[in-house]
């Protein structure tokens, strides 16, 4: 008896954890409003906080500490209008990166591409943002990345997918190349 409830429980996690989830498109554009204000905010991130035990922040500067915090994010999930670990979107994961490090910035990725300094991608550095169309037909800029490092011109950059959560990509990869919109310095 004992082995049969054992070999259910088995066969059950198992099928569970080789569900697929099935991508879906949208034919209008969703929009996202988030209530309350930063310390509301705050407040939620820090209830969302992993329960391991995280490094000591080895900081530097603004830069280094905005990147490190974000680069704590890789592996959580997407979810449209997400900011915490349970799930995140693109401009969400800026969002709590910076807010952490206390830098309010504008919620959405189009938001977002009218704040700082338009710069040339060949003079990105670690910190800087860069934006994206990604879907076909599109006028507006629907997404972004954060700079996490530079060397020997490869500009490798920490965003939210729809298909993989938050991973650092490379501005080599031909989509992300293609989709290239502009890169900005907000520091």
């Amino acid at each position: 008896m004992h082995k049969r409830l054992l070999l259910l429980v088995c066969c059950a996690f198992l099928a569970r954890c080789g569900v697929v989830k099935k991508n879906t498109s949208y034919s209008e554009e969703r929009r996202v409003h988030v209530a309350g204000g930063p310390s509301e905010e705050a407040a939620e991130l820090d209830e969302a906080a992993p329960v391991t035990k995280m490094e000591e922040p080895t900081a530097e500067t603004p830069v280094d500490a905005v990147v490190e915090t974000a680069l704590t994010f890789t592996g959580v999930r997407y979810k449209y209008g997400g900011t915490t670990r349970k799930g995140m979107d693109c401009s969400g994961l800026l969002y709590t990166s910076f807010l952490k490090n206390d830098i309010a910035l504008p919620r959405t990725s189009h938001m977002l591409s009218e704040e700082g300094k338009k710069i040339k991608v060949n003079k990105v550095q670690k910190g800087d943002l860069l934006f994206f169309k990604t879907r076909r037909g599109r006028t507006k800029i629907n997404h972004v990345g954060l700079v996490v490092d530079v060397e020997d011109e490869e500009v490798k950059f920490i965003h939210s997918t729809t298909s993989r959560g938050v991973i650092v990509s490379s501005l080599r990869e031909g989509y992300w190349n293609h989709a290239f919109v502009k890169a900005t310095r907000l520091f």
